[in-house]
């Protein structure tokens, strides 16, 4: 994957986190640094663990499964992605609830791995897809995770809801469409 791909997948991944950060970012009187911080660091932090976890367990199983990987990427891809556009299309705001304004390590821990586990299985295509250096990507998805966290609590607070599912929506495209990129590509439609 060239860097461009990369900086495509990454923003893709840190949709969910961008929209849980401009809840966030509501639900807060006044935003701080601090609350930026810690989005940015907790999301960055585990967005950027979970592919690298996924990557290892798919180099893993990566032989038994080498006919097919092509399409094991695909439809996880395709799943993940399905999932955040039916999230955002479902008129409802899971993050988006009273008491939300809680930036405790226990809250933090919990909504950083739930908005990263989508990660971890595109850890597991990015070992199928092959040609990928896995540092350079977990550190993009990372980066680009922790700015995109900080800029939604700041967003959440000053233009409220209407970014949330808007960011879903492209994530769930983007991540839909690297799949089939991926999948084309190791059918020899694409190069």
């Amino acid at each position: 994957m060239v860097i461009t791909e990369l900086l495509v997948l990454a923003i893709g991944l840190s949709m969910d986190a961008f929209a849980v950060s401009i809840c966030k970012g509501l639900s807060t009187t006044k935003t701080s640094v601090s609350h930026m911080a810690k989005c940015g660091i907790w999301f960055g932090g585990f967005q950027a663990l979970m592919p690298l976890l996924g990557y290892y367990l798919g180099n893993m199983f990566s032989v038994y499964i080498k006919a097919v990987d092509h399409w094991i990427a695909f439809l996880l891809l395709a799943l993940i992605g399905t999932n955040m556009l039916k999230d955002a299309f479902s008129n409802e705001c899971d993050c988006c609830n009273e008491g939300n304004a809680d930036f405790s390590i226990k809250t933090m821990f919990t909504m950083a791995v739930a908005t990263s586990i989508d990660a971890l299985m595109v850890g597991v295509s990015l070992a199928m897809a092959g040609n990928v250096n896995i540092w350079a990507a977990v550190a993009l998805i990372g980066i680009v995770t922790c700015l995109l966290s900080a800029f939604g609590v700041n967003a959440g607070s000053i233009f409220g809801n209407r970014f949330g599912a808007k960011a879903q929506i492209a994530g769930g495209v983007i991540l839909i469409l690297i799949g089939l990129k991926i999948l084309l590509e190791h059918l020899g439609i694409i190069k």
